[in-house]
């Protein structure tokens, strides 16, 4: 068997040389005096004592291919093609596709189901403006198939679908400002699963959840979490193997009460719109007319508006509403505004301050309103 650095000359041809590597099985290198590298059958080479090819003993001669390897190449050009074709074998082995999966990494005590969709602001100084990040994070040790829809008018919209590992957070889109107002109603639905073990079965979930397009303008709604570098608004889907916002309807009865008159269910409910609950109010000049403030109360859809854009519109409600009321002595409104971070609430009382300083003013009951609402007097 030659091996590298054996010193072999031709059978078939004057000379020889050593060997200094093999192409397949077939074909040995051999390097002549002058350094040159001959490519030559196996079997036309036979390895010597002496550095003297032409008149050289031969030690040994090639042993004689087995009867199953199938005849030998007659050419060198014939050897060279049977081993590209080996070569290419082999490449093709290896370019197969990798199967392994290695097992998801898991956490102690984190076997109960936790998802959450967040909001991420790629410019937190600038919420008017900027896009968002949208994730969707699994905190727990179990893996979840998912589908997120989202609807417009009654018709839903398959948006994302995946599955997403134990313990990582998965980045479903960009969200451009303009586009908030297609998250604001979605529906998340979801199977968790463990691979390549047992595990404890856990309940599929459809969950529907409201995202408040107004929120996106605050900076206080976002805060620091466990889950990202820089603060973010956090919807729960799933906390602690429940859902966090779920609506499961029998659909017998909801067909039912769909064709049951509202009167006959509870004769005693009389539904009014917030302009008729307010043209009560007025009839009783002691009643206490309520003014909801906030954005999604006033406005069909944020769709393009900045948030000055927003208070100004809230502004403008304000001060039509005194205006409407001067004339009642007396008269208590209250304007809800919320707690936030007191923009909306100071720029009321600096209305108050400037335009109506005939008005009092007093924090409403905070028992019935937290901090989020200001008691004018006409």
């Amino acid at each position: 068997m030659l091996k590298i650095g054996d010193k072999v000359r031709f059978l078939n041809d004057v000379g020889g040389g050593t060997v200094t590597g093999f192409q397949g099985k077939d074909i040995v290198l051999v390097a002549d005096a002058d350094g040159f590298e001959i490519p030559t059958l196996v079997s036309e080479v036979v390895a010597v004592e002496t550095d003297d090819y032409n008149i050289a003993k031969v030690v040994a001669g090639q042993k004689k291919k087995k009867k199953d390897d199938g005849p030998m190449p007659t050419s060198v050009k014939k050897a060279l093609a049977v081993t590209d074709d080996e070569e290419e074998e082999e490449t093709d082995v290896a370019d197969k596709e990798i199967t392994y999966r290695p097992m998801a990494q898991e956490r102690r005590g984190a076997n109960e189901l936790n998802l959450f969709l967040a909001f991420v602001p790629q410019n937190e100084k600038a919420l008017s403006e900027t896009a968002f990040d949208v994730y969707l994070v699994n905190d727990c040790n179990y893996y979840f198939h998912y589908s997120l829809f989202t609807y417009e008018g009654r018709s839903c919209h398959l948006r994302h679908e995946g599955e997403i590992d134990p313990n990582t957070k998965v980045l479903l889109e960009e969200l451009q400002r303009g586009r908030v107002e297609e998250w604001q109603r979605i529906t998340l639905q979801t199977l968790a699963f463990k691979r390549d073990k047992a595990f404890l079965p856990k309940p599929a979930f459809s969950v529907n959840v409201r995202v408040d397009g107004t929120k996106f303008y605050k900076l206080h709604t976002f805060h620091a979490t466990d889950f990202f570098h820089h603060p973010a608004l956090v919807y729960d889907i799933v906390k602690n193997d429940h859902a966090a916002r779920s609506m499961f309807v029998d659909a017998d009865e909801l067909q039912e009460a769909m064709q049951t008159p509202e009167e006959q269910v509870n004769p005693k409910v009389m539904r009014v719109s917030a302009a008729e609950k307010r043209a009560l109010q007025k009839q009783d000049r002691n009643a206490i007319i309520e003014v909801d403030l906030h954005a999604d109360e006033l406005l069909d859809t944020l769709a393009g508006l900045e948030s000055k854009d927003i208070l100004q519109y809230q502004l403008k409600v304000f001060r039509e509403t005194l205006n409407e009321h001067l004339k009642d002595r007396g008269r208590r409104i209250v304007f809800i505004h919320g707690k936030g971070e007191g923009v909306l609430r100071n720029a009321i009382l600096k209305e108050l301050r400037t335009h109506f300083k005939q008005c009092r003013y007093q924090d409403a009951s905070f028992r019935e309103y937290g901090y989020g609402a200001t008691m004018v007097t006409i």
